[in-house]
């Protein structure tokens, strides 16, 4: 069945209603964080002041489906050595020497429970922050583990409870929850349903996502990482195709596009032509790959006459800007399901 884009819902009370609870969702983004900060703080100061009895760890293993965001964040910091495992086991290597670090927001994968007994097995120093009561805290239980309690089942505001953790024993950046609280309360005020259509970024971006094939793409690691969970939502959202990808990935598909014809009747066809449209998301690194890529994808978009949308995010810390774009995208991604009708 055939969808068209009908920009006037994006300012109707009444179709925006039937799609408060996902929006709801979005704009609680920065409580879940606090939440989480607040209620793991006494746990968190009892595994900080553990860890601080101990010597430095050999090496950090981020365990489980969730250590991918772990990964972004600490390679480019931790002073030793750091892998991320997302399989259910660990390295054959690890072992008392060593900490693993899990996030398992909804606690109840079984893959993960049976790694983090493992670790458990081993003697290896365990931080889990998953709910106190979900099968993969029973299986955390032993004389060298830690559970940092969560509740909400959030996987951002869970990542960065452990990376407040990290951050406090100095093996990764600082990750003040507060700051990423607030930059997700800025994102939310500024993309809420009743900011009208002409001061809403959001809305701005579903628009020009509506006759798109959006290319993703974000420079820096965790900026990488926030283009491809945004391609995935919009994909969700429309059904439509959403690509993210390096440079070098999306350079092709800019320069195999058909140049704007400004005399072009894009309902020829009977249906309208979607172009590619590349969306930047922009976390003002300026590392001179990040530059030198940015400029490449800009120039060839410019030459084929493909549309180009920013979303910059200038928050104080690394997760901060990573979470200001992930949810500004996600937003965009939600109005388009709002204004997306089928005939």
């Amino acid at each position: 069945m055939a969808t068209w884009f009908d920009e006037s819902r994006l300012d109707d009370e009444r179709a925006l209603a039937l799609f408060d609870p996902p929006l709801r969702h979005l704009a609680e983004s920065g409580a879940r964080v606090r939440r989480e900060a607040g209620e793991a703080e006494t746990a968190l100061e009892e595994a900080v002041d553990r860890t601080r009895e101990q010597p430095r760890p050999r090496a950090v293993i981020a365990a489980g489906p969730d250590s991918r965001l772990l990964r972004a964040v600490l390679e480019p910091w931790c002073p030793v050595p750091f892998v991320a495992w997302p399989g259910p086991a660990l390295p054959g290597w690890a072992g008392s020497l060593d900490l693993v670090v899990v996030l398992a927001p909804d606690g109840s994968d079984s893959g993960t429970a049976s790694g983090v007994a493992e670790a458990v097995r081993r003697g290896c120093q365990v931080v889990v922050a998953c709910p106190p009561t979900s099968m993969v805290a029973e299986h955390a239980a032993g004389r060298y583990s830690t559970i940092l309690p969560t509740a909400t089942r959030d996987q951002l505001a869970t990542a960065v409870v452990m990376l407040s953790y990290l951050g406090r024993v100095q093996l990764g950046p600082e990750a003040e929850a507060e700051q990423v609280a607030e930059a997700l309360d800025e994102v939310a005020i500024a993309s809420s349903p009743h900011r009208d259509l002409a001061v809403n970024p959001a809305k701005m971006l579903a628009i020009a996502l509506a006759d798109a094939n959006p290319l993703v793409w974000g420079g820096s690691v965790l900026a990488a990482r926030a283009a491809r969970r945004v391609a995935e939502s919009i994909r969700r959202a429309s059904g439509r195709t959403a690509l993210a990808g390096d440079a070098e990935h999306l350079l092709p598909v800019i320069e195999a596009a058909r140049e704007r014809d400004v005399f072009d009747d894009p309902f020829s066809g009977g249906t309208p032509e979607r172009r590619p449209m590349l969306l930047v998301l922009d976390d003002d690194s300026e590392e001179p790959v990040v530059r030198e890529q940015r400029g490449r994808l800009l120039a060839a978009a410019a030459s084929r006459g493909v549309r180009v949308e920013t979303v910059r995010s200038d928050a104080p810390s690394e997760v901060a800007r990573y979470a200001s774009l992930l949810l500004s995208g996600t937003y965009g991604a939600e109005y388009l399901r709002v204004a997306l009708v089928e005939e």
